[in-house]
């Protein structure tokens, strides 16, 4: 489970409202249930002589509140796993204009099991550097949670397709008849609604924690477009991919990360959202990786001075601030200074609206675009076009076994035709570096994530076994230099062998 800082006192004030409210809810509760019932007779309300104080009745409205919860948790747990990785993993998160640190660890994460021929979704960074991926399914409803270790259906899983950038990830097992839980549902999340995230927090498989659904479409980080629903219900490490589900077991969304000032849950977790995560699993089941669309514009969201410097209709919404000369969108009509009003027939009012409108867009059929252009509505179709990231085009095709070079402590791949052909490079041979392993660090080498090797001391490097075979022949005290091509440009790193 992924953290962010956040201010303590903040939490504590919206967990003290949280705990008032629940409390006000519970007399109410028990006020009705006391108030609807016949009073008691003596011996039904008291013990015997000698043996205690009295014991009150439990309110039906409680106890019926207590049964749904029980049956609630009995039907949902058994379609979520967990899910055991080992492998390699980032230290810490890294800009990727940076060395990318990779440890050899063990990540324990939770699932939702979609179809029941065995494909579950989970986060991508719970199984992001795995050599080995394993699925332990739910415990028997019965358990106490100390089950043991050779009752446990524990099965080996592999990664079918992942996308970084929602953070999620389709993992497949050789099993069938297996419990499912459901990606789409005809009820809206709404503000206010009881949820219940259920998962393995800090490995503690089959747990169930109950909140309430605090805000819809959070945006927790402005530079990204992507949004999230927000809850209080507590969320640890171990959580990540387990699901966010409302008082009738529909899944609203895929619990992901957590706004944390000591590691811990603080009433600020955030999960996303079931249409997202629908989505990206039909893609990965169906294509291996997500067809984001893009049409040749940039965008950003109308502040009120950008509106009265521009002079503008409105004060808020979407305009455009670029449209490439060679894109669909230019040769669709689209120009700078348009404001979108509707994507695909969905209302655009902010910019996370408007990129997901686009992430759901299929990519066989035209964007359908309302823009105001000065005072006049206009309606353009523009052609899609597939949008992929090279770096996860690079990290989709490590394989930990063949990719390590132990003596320069670097995760590298070989250079691909079809990556050759989309990056532009001054040589066209080379071994990509795509992170380095701290556990095997040798040398200082200098060599960052996203550099292409073309040679090590006078050797031309044009695969890994070559690169492997030039790094074997070194020797402690050696002078080493490497030259490669980074931002466009070629250079040196040197180094001595230790």
């Amino acid at each position: 489970m992924r953290n962010t800082s956040v201010n303590p006192g903040f939490v504590r004030i919206q967990r003290l409202i949280v705990q008032w409210i629940t409390i006000i809810l519970l007399f109410a509760a028990v006020a009705s249930g006391q108030s609807t019932q016949k009073p008691a007779a003596p011996e039904a309300t008291q013990r015997k002589a000698g043996s205690g104080p009295p014991i009150a009745e439990t309110p039906p409205v409680l106890g019926q509140l207590n049964a749904d919860l029980e049956n609630l948790a009995a039907r949902v747990s058994p379609a979520v796993v967990q899910i055991l990785v080992t492998g390699f993993g980032p230290l810490r998160e890294e800009d990727r204009s940076q060395t990318a640190f990779i440890v050899r660890q063990h990540a324990v994460g939770s699932g939702v099991i979609v179809d029941s021929h065995g494909y579950i979704m989970t986060n991508a960074h719970v199984v992001e550097g795995a050599q080995h991926i394993h699925v332990a399914l739910s415990l028997p409803s019965d358990s106490s949670g100390q089950a043991p270790v050779g009752k446990r259906r524990i099965l080996e899983a592999r990664l079918l397709g992942q996308h970084k950038e929602t953070d999620l990830a389709l993992l497949k097992v050789d099993e069938t008849d297996l419990p499912t839980l459901s990606l789409v549902s005809q009820q809206r999340p709404r503000v206010g609604q009881l949820v219940f995230a259920i998962g393995s927090p800090e490995g503690l498989q089959n747990s169930v924690t109950m909140g309430v659904l605090s805000a819809l479409a959070r945006q927790p980080d402005p530079s990204k477009p992507l949004t999230y629903l927000q809850t209080d219900a507590p969320i640890n490490p171990g959580n990540s991919g387990g699901p966010l589900v409302d008082m009738n077991g529909a899944v609203l969304g895929i619990n992901t990360f957590i706004l944390s000032q000591g590691g811990g849950s603080e009433g600020l977790g955030f999960a996303i959202p079931a249409r997202v995560v629908d989505f990206v699993y039909r893609s990965l089941r169906k294509h291996g990786h997500v067809h984001r669309v893009e049409i040749g514009a940039v965008a950003q969201e109308i502040t009120p001075a950008l509106a009265e410097g521009l002079g503008l209709p409105q004060r808020w919404g979407v305009i455009v601030v670029d449209v490439k000369p060679d894109g669909p969108a230019a040769a669709a009509g689209l120009q700078i200074q348009d404001i979108v009003l509707s994507a695909d027939d969905r209302r655009i009012e902010t910019l996370p609206s408007f990129s997901a409108a686009m992430y759901l867009h299929r990519l066989d059929q035209l964007v359908k675009l309302e823009i105001l252009r000065g005072n006049e509505r206009k309606t353009l179709y523009i052609p899609a076009i597939e949008h992929r990231d090279h770096m996860d085009e690079m990290l989709d095709a490590i394989n930990t076994d063949n990719s390590l070079i132990p003596r320069l402590g670097i995760l590298a791949i070989d250079l691909s035709p079809e990556m050759r052909s989309r990056i532009s490079l001054r040589i066209p041979s080379g071994v990509i570096v795509v992170g380095r392993a701290v556990d095997l660090l040798m040398p200082d080498t200098g060599l960052q994530a996203g550099d292409v090797i073309h040679q090590l001391n006078q050797t031309p490097i044009d695969t890994l076994e070559t690169l492997r075979a030039a790094t074997n022949k070194l020797k402690t005290g050696d002078s080493v230099v490497v030259q490669v091509e980074r931002e466009d440009g070629l250079m040196y790193v040197s180094f001595e062998m230790e």
